[in-house]
Order: C-alpha cells, then structure tokens, then sequence
C-alpha cells in the first residue's frame, strides 16, 4: 500500500514487558494503582475465569445483544461485566457464576477533574472523540481493573500474582511509549525518544477508530497523568466506521477486502485514493465496489491522470528538448500560477488538522482548473500557427505538474514518484513548496493509472461471504 514505518512492532517484546511492568510499578508506589476484590464471571463448564471477550451479553446502555464484558462494540460505551444483561460464556454459551477474585485497580477518580479541563482546552479533536469523552467525563469516571485471571499476557511484577496478568486496556497502550523507546534505542540514540516524550513542543496525534476513544482520551491520559513528566495527547483523531457493500467487515465471514487479491488486479494507490476521498473522517462511510470503480475512473484517471498525462505526453511529442517557462504571462495564467502556490498552505493546513479530504479537495481543485486552462489554452490547435504561444502555454500547465507531483505525495505517494521522473524533480529531496520554475524536459511519460473494467469489479463483488 506504500506505507513507511521508523519501526513496526508488538506488544509481545521483551522492551515492551519491561515499560509496562514499570510504568505499573510506579503507579503503585505512588497510590494510583491499588488491590480490591471483585466478583468476577466464572464458567463452571470451562472451570476458567473468563476475560472481557469470553463473556458477552446484552449492553444496558444501547441493548446491543452481543455486547462484549468491557466494551460495547455499538455505542462504544465502557462496561462492567457484571452490567451485562443475560451474560453467556462466549465458548459454551452457558450463564457465568460470580467468583470473588483480587485484582489492581487503575485510580481513573484521581484524574477526573484534570482530564476535564485537558478536554475543555484541548484544540484540534475530531468532534466524535471530544463530544464521547465529554460525556464520559461527565457522567463520572470509576476506577477500573487493570489485571486479569490468565496466564498469558505481561507478568504483574509482584510476587503472589504468578496466576493474573495485567490487562490490555493497561499495557496496550503503553505500546506508544515503549515503541518509542525501542526505536530509540534502535537508532544508537537510547534517550532520543525524550526528544517526543519530555517535550512541551512536541505534537502528538493519536489516530485511531471511535471505539477506541475512551482508551486515548481516559485510560491513556491518566496513565500519563499518574507517571508525570510525560507529554499528553495533543490530537485525538477518531474516525467513524467504515463498511463494506453496506455491511460490516467480517474475516470470519469472508466479508472484506482481502490486499493480496485487490493488488493482484489494482493498483495500491486506488484505493489509497477511493478511502480519503470517500472516508469516514466525520460519518460513517461504505465501501463499494461500483463506487470504487467510479471515482477511480471518472475522478483519479479522468481529471487528475488526465491532466498530466495528456500534458507531459504533448510536451514530449512536440518539444523533446522541453519547454521554456515564459518571461511573461498573462492574467489567467498568472491566476492559474497562483492557486497553484496557494494550494501548498491550503492542503498543508488541512493535513495538519487531520481533515485529509479537505486536503485533497485542494489538490483536485488545481487539477480541475488546469484542466479548464489547458482547454482553454488549446495547444494542440495553437501549435499550428503560433508555435510559441503552444510552448508557453504548455510551460504554464508543465509548472503545475511539477506542482502537483509535490502536492499529491501525502496521499499517492507512488503517483508522486512516477510523475517526479517524469519531470526531472528529485524525488527523495522533495519539499513543501512551490518549486521554481525552469526549463521542462520531460522523460518517458506513460498514464499513471488503468481503467477499472466491470468485469474485474465484478470478480471482485463476486468473492464476497465465500
């Protein structure tokens, strides 16, 4: 799909064991993770306690029927087991009895007032994740536990806990702190992730799903509320869900969008560009297939692949020595030139703040007015009469391709390399700006992406719930 990572790792790695177990532990010598005994679910048929996910029952909030013993996946509410209505044992589908059993409790009650004036001064949240959080808050937070009755998962670093681990909604994510420390670490720089961590001026985003804003914008928090002196979350960006032909994803039943068989007929930045333009950045969104096949046709191939195609291909054919930026211009193509310089601020803000279909609109507005001057301009038709006015002219939209191949680079960044080529810009020193213009010789340009035929999407469709 043409993602980068500085590191890509788990929670299963020793360095990662070893930031939970001691962030745990300076929780607890400072107070804010304590001992209780709880009722806790217990399946006589599979003689086990039986975590969150191996209990489900009915959400008292949404009445969701296979709401899980932590979590309900339809209104994303955090849940107490014991809240569950006609709770069943998710492996035999028998009623759980209630065993008492000691756990650690996160003190979550010790930060609700300083978590409610991080929110209410927190800028640059998507509204879903500061609207939950708010009404979390408000409602009132309660210590939650943070061990479990397992044998697999982090060790709790205590003696006469050798049969309970510490819980996922704890250590997981801890996983942004420990990542951190391992890339450091991997870098030969072992302190460099204070450089994040330790930093006021550091931004953090948190990019996730809505189900899991109680654990960026609660869980998370207090933890780091509790340690001290480590940076909190700047941007929470929660997108909303995501189906797929009007349902939900499911591996189970075959109901998704598997990338081997999609890259075996597509090309990866078709769908890189099908789910920013289309993604549930502020609503839930669907994936379709004949939508897919639209906008990839109509949108990406038509306007964007176009526009540079059919320029860079009449530049090569007709000027192979390339085209010389005029010393003048006139008034719409200066105006052209300027939208385009403008377009870097407009689309960088909207990266920034998250809102990355804003960001592409910008790009694909560009893309819509140099299709307009390029008509305009005509230099097909001028070329045969005025062979210096079809030069400037096509120097005009050439700058703008070099533009775009910049802008494009967040969200296409294979269709940004490609087109980088083919205009002679280096492609691993790329920035942030209107490049000057110069002389554009251009090399080798071949149509960036391939009609979507039925058929394919068809073939596609076809290997849904099989």
């Amino acid at each position: 799909m043409g993602f980068s990572y500085d590191i890509y790792t788990k929670t299963t790695t020793e360095n990662h064991y070893q930031v939970v177990q001691d962030v745990f532990l300076n929780l607890y010598h400072k107070g804010y993770i304590y001992t209780k005994t709880e009722e806790l679910p217990y399946c006589g048929s599979c003689r086990r306690f039986l975590p969150d996910r191996y209990i489900e029952g009915e959400c008292p909030t949404c009445h969701f029927s296979s709401a899980r013993g932590d979590q309900c996946d339809d209104c994303g509410r955090l849940i107490d087991a014991k809240q569950l209505i006609d709770s069943r044992c998710k492996i035999c589908g028998s009623s759980p009895e209630w065993k008492q059993s000691e756990h650690f409790f996160l003190k979550l009650t010790a930060f609700q007032e300083d978590l409610k004036k991080w929110v209410a001064g927190s800028v640059g949240w998507r509204t879903n994740a500061k609207n939950f959080t708010t009404e979390l808050l408000n409602q009132g937070l309660i210590d939650r536990a943070i061990t479990r009755d397992t044998e697999w998962g982090i060790p709790i670093p205590l003696e006469g806990y050798e049969s309970k681990r510490i819980y996922v909604w704890f250590e997981a994510v801890c996983g942004y702190l420990s990542a951190s420390k391992e890339w450091a670490a991997s870098t030969g720089k072992a302190d460099s992730w204070k450089d994040f961590w330790e930093n006021d001026d550091a931004i953090h985003y948190y990019v996730h799903g809505k189900d899991n804003i109680p654990f960026h914008a609660i869980i998370w928090p207090s933890i780091l509320l509790a340690n001290g002196g480590l940076h909190l979350p700047d941007r929470i960006i929660s997108s909303e869900y995501l189906t797929l032909e009007k349902k939900q994803f499911s591996k189970s039943r075959h109901w998704a969008v598997w990338l081997p068989d999609f890259l075996s007929e597509f090309d990866s930045e078709t769908l890189r560009y099908c789910l920013v333009a289309s993604g549930c950045e502020t609503s839930d969104a669907d994936f379709s297939w004949k939508e897919f096949s639209t906008k990839t046709n109509s949108e990406l191939i038509g306007n964007f692949g176009n526009y540079i195609h059919r320029i860079l291909s009449f530049i090569q054919k007709n000027f192979p020595d390339g085209v010389s930026f005029p010393d003048v211009v006139d008034e719409k193509a200066a105006g052209f030139l300027e939208l385009a310089e403008e377009t870097f601020p407009l689309a960088a803000s909207a990266i920034e703040a998250a809102r990355f279909r804003e960001g592409l609109r910008h790009v694909f507005n560009l893309v819509e007015h140099g299709n307009r001057y390029i008509n305009d301009a005509a230099p097909w038709t001028a070329i045969k009469d005025d062979r210096k006015k079809a030069e400037d002219a096509l120097a005009i939209a050439g700058q703008v391709v070099r533009c775009l191949a910049i802008l494009i680079n967040p969200f296409l960044p294979r269709s940004s390399e490609r087109i980088c080529k083919e205009v002679g810009l280096n492609f691993s020193e790329l920035k942030w700006e209107y490049p000057s213009p110069s002389l554009l010789k251009v090399n080798d340009p071949r149509p960036l992406y391939k009609r979507i035929e039925d058929d394919s999407v068809s073939k596609q469709r076809s290997l849904l719930g099989k």
